[in-house]
């Protein structure tokens, strides 16, 4: 287990027990969000002063993990081919 994941934690009593960066009520999944989007680590760090680089990089470590643990259904994409 990454030592970055001692930066996450799960409480039953903090949102809802969703994975949070310690300390705070930042959901993971924002953060990664966030990321997705496009928004820089500068951006984040700026918007979010409470958090550090290396919450950002527990929060990548934790999708990097859960991602290991479980398939997530993804839609197919069907390319339309035009008809002969």
């Amino acid at each position: 287990m990454s030592p970055l994941l001692q930066r996450i934690s799960i409480d039953p009593q903090v949102c809802f027990g969703k994975p949070c960066i310690a300390g705070t009520r930042i959901w993971v999944s924002l953060v990664l969000d966030w990321m997705a989007a496009g928004m820089t680590e500068r951006e984040i760090l700026e918007d979010y002063p409470q958090l550090t680089r290396e919450d950002l990089l527990a929060a990548i470590a934790y999708g990097a993990e859960i991602a290991r643990e479980r398939i997530i259904p993804i839609q197919t994409r069907i390319e339309n081919k035009p008809a002969a």
